[in-house]
């Protein structure tokens, strides 16, 4: 029998590291050829990597989450045959992880136990002791009410602390808000309600795979972007009747309309007014990159975490093309089958929660890219029409701009413009 090691992969586009985003297998099972080993992580898609023959699993080279460099030793199987490990006794290089070496059990050495130190023995409290002064609970004798400003008692009943068990440390035992501050919570402090019970449990979540990801590109983006924000409402009565008619007339190999193909047609029609909001600013070589190509990233929630498929070309897609591709990739992203190039490669996004989009919110921009478009939800509000209140349904748009490179004048009129054709969706379908 032999041992073969296998190594992280080098997945192209110059990537030097990868996460270990998940195993699929343990120390000591056996697995078959093209069975997938693991799936590790680059900023733009999750790679399996298959067992190259039959053989069991002696040795992982790293947890799940953490980063390792391409070429670095992930896997050792044991195989029949000669392997391409030289010696099969040797040890496989000491993993590194980002918070230190991996300890494999089977390397685990005995450690002979240090004698044990008698502890001293705990000294007794005095019971003649005068009573502590830092808010510890002590019985008051029967019927003695304790001494407290109207304040620290409002705010005691708050907490739920009962005073008569709290030790004042003001002038004749007064109990004061010092002492509320540094009451030490015992377990009995806080009576819970009949029928309640306190939950302490603590579960630790390690942060990483998709998740880790997200939290880094939104903290990066976060960090180096000065957004700007503009909110406006849109009457989307009229567009809501034409897409409610669309959709009873449609033929049966048409998608079903939502809101999001009218909205992104209104954002190439927008876009060819104002290119430079359609591009990638790359602040370290301080250039803007505009983009011929309107590819519309559609920010989704999906079982892994949020996601943002691309629509390719939206230009060059009408209303029932738009609405067929994005159902295609965003169904491709929430089953996890998203190939890396329907993942990357937006130019400006657009985000949805739908009827949790709640009033106004304030999107993050996709960096590198210039602006994003938040779409909050439609509710039926009274509106003023010149001579009486009307139901109108109402819808506002949340938008975010890179401020360094996107003016605030620039992104109001770019708001603007999808507001006028959005309120009256006709101008959308005529060309010119």
């Amino acid at each position: 029998m032999g041992q073969h090691t296998i190594k992280v992969p080098d997945v192209g586009e110059g990537i030097a590291e990868v996460e270990l985003a998940e195993w699929h297998v343990a120390v000591g099972d056996l697995v078959r050829e093209d069975q997938v080993l693991a799936a590790v992580m680059t900023d733009k898609a999750t790679v399996e990597i298959p067992s190259p023959s039959d053989g069991k699993v002696l040795w992982l080279g790293a947890e799940e989450g953490d980063k390792m460099a391409v070429g670095a030793a992930l896997i050792r199987l044991e195989v029949a045959g000669g392997g391409n490990t030289e010696a099969a006794a040797e040890l496989a290089p000491e993993p590194v992880s980002e918070s230190g070496p991996v300890t494999k059990p089977e390397a685990r050495a005995e450690t002979p136990q240090a004698e044990e130190v008698p502890k001293p023995a705990r000294a007794t409290p005095r019971e003649d002791a005068a009573p502590p002064k830092t808010g510890a609970f002590l019985p008051r004798p029967e019927g003695e009410k304790p001494m407290a400003a109207p304040s620290v008692r409002a705010r005691a009943r708050e907490a739920g602390v009962d005073l008569r068990r709290v030790a004042g440390s003001g002038p004749a035992g007064r109990i004061t808000h010092e002492d509320l501050d540094r009451l030490e919570v015992a377990p009995d402090t806080l009576a819970p309600a009949a029928g309640y019970q306190r939950n302490t449990a603590q579960e630790e979540i390690k942060v990483i795979g998709l998740r880790r990801k997200i939290a880094e590109r939104m903290a990066e983006a976060h960090a180096r972007i000065a957004p700007i924000t503009y909110v406006e409402e849109v009457d989307m009565s009229a567009l809501e009747e034409l897409r409610e008619r669309l959709n009873k007339t449609r033929r049966e190999e048409q998608p079903k309309l939502t809101l999001l193909p009218f909205l992104m047609r209104a954002m190439v029609r927008a876009i060819a007014e104002q290119p430079r909001l359609n591009a990638h600013y790359d602040d370290e070589a301080g250039v803007i990159l505009q983009s011929g190509g309107v590819h519309i990233g559609i920010a989704a929630q999906t079982g892994a975490g949020l996601m943002v498929p691309v629509v390719r070309h939206a230009e060059a897609r009408d209303l029932w093309g738009c609405a067929a591709e994005l159902n295609r990739v965003s169904a491709a992203a929430k089953a996890g089958h998203a190939a890396r190039e329907e993942l990357s490669g937006s130019t400006i996004t657009i985000t949805s929660l739908g009827a949790l989009g709640g009033i106004v919110s304030t999107p993050i921009i996709n960096r590198p890219e210039v602006a994003i478009i938040g779409v909050n939800k439609m509710a039926v509000r009274p509106v003023w029409d010149g001579s009486a209140f009307v139901p109108r349904k109402m819808m506002n748009l949340s938008s975010s701009f890179d401020h360094r490179v996107v003016d605030g004048w620039d992104a109001a009129v770019f708001v603007q413009k999808i507001k006028s054709l959005l309120e009256t969706p006709a101008l959308i379908f005529i060309e010119g």
